[in-house]
């Protein structure tokens, strides 16, 4: 598809007004214009599944003839894509949603800004120890993510199935009451990537998985005992930059991009099952 190859400032400004932190403007780096006689580069960071998958097909089917380029670096932790976007090692990166966003610039500093919601992979609790949630007793172990803004995304989950009671929007393992707690779950705390192993542990009951490892697991939702409500959800993921990118052409094409028909289509087409659904 050939898009305008001049990326207005006034444009741009209107897509930072999304952002949840100010920025300088005035970055030496940013690139103001695209040209396709002068070819230029932009490295994202970004989840293998689905993330990187759909900056692969902008690179195919949308970045010829723009004179961008895509170099996508795959990251499967949460922490590293942030760290190299601050140390100046990426240019932005594709996979986080507005509260892990939030959290991170609050407790580490960042000086990000952020672009709309491109696509929702929502948490879906797996079991080999049991069929249905109405098989999850008193005192069942359930393994939940250790990232805060997570764990209540989680709880609430457990919430919607009947197993917890008035999840606060803030909640963690460490809070809860035994009255928001009724049947005394127990709950194992574990990095996010490393949840998929404790859906083989024969002592867990429930594990609490990431949409993007479900994918990369080779899963579906479709198998979970539980899985998240996407309508009027919360945590669509999103492009992010550093605030001192300024006017930079190359990310205000991205995010142009990445909410184009094309990349909706491609979302649907690719997961019609539902594992990936546009946020646009």
């Amino acid at each position: 598809m050939r898009k305008a190859l001049t990326i207005l400032a006034g444009g741009f400004a209107a897509a930072l007004a999304l952002t949840a932190c100010g920025g300088d403007s005035s970055a030496s780096s940013a690139v103001t214009t695209l040209d396709p006689e002068n070819p230029v580069t932009l490295k994202v960071g970004a989840s293998p599944v689905p993330h990187a998958e759909i900056l692969e097909f902008v690179n195919k089917e949308l970045a010829p003839e723009s004179g961008l380029t895509l170099e996508i670096e795959q990251i499967t932790d949460y922490q590293t894509p942030n760290t190299a976007l601050s140390d100046g090692s990426l240019d932005a990166n594709f996979y986080q949603h507005l509260p892990w966003f939030e959290e991170q610039v609050e407790t580490k500093g960042y000086e990000f800004e952020h672009g709309e919601g491109v696509h929702i992979e929502p948490y879906a609790a797996f079991s080999e120890q049991h069929d249905g949630i109405s098989g999850i007793g008193d005192g069942a172990k359930v393994a939940i993510t250790n990232d805060p803004s997570n764990q209540a995304r989680a709880l609430k989950l457990l919430e919607t199935q009947g197993l917890l009671e008035n999840v606060p929007d803030d909640a963690s393992v460490l809070t809860l009451t035994e009255e928001q707690n009724p049947k005394g779950l127990e709950f194992s705390e574990n990095a996010p990537e490393l949840l998929l192993n404790d859906v083989q542990d024969p002592t867990v009951d429930l594990a609490i998985i990431n949409g993007n490892f479900i994918l990369e697991a080779g899963l579906s939702t479709s198998e979970a005992l539980a899985v998240e409500e996407v309508k009027n959800n919360p945590y669509a993921n999103f492009l992010a930059w550093r605030a001192d990118s300024g006017d930079d052409a190359r990310i205000a094409q991205l995010e142009e991009w990445l909410h184009s028909p094309e990349v909706k289509k491609f979302i649907q087409e690719k997961w019609p099952n539902g594992d990936v659904s546009p946020a646009f």
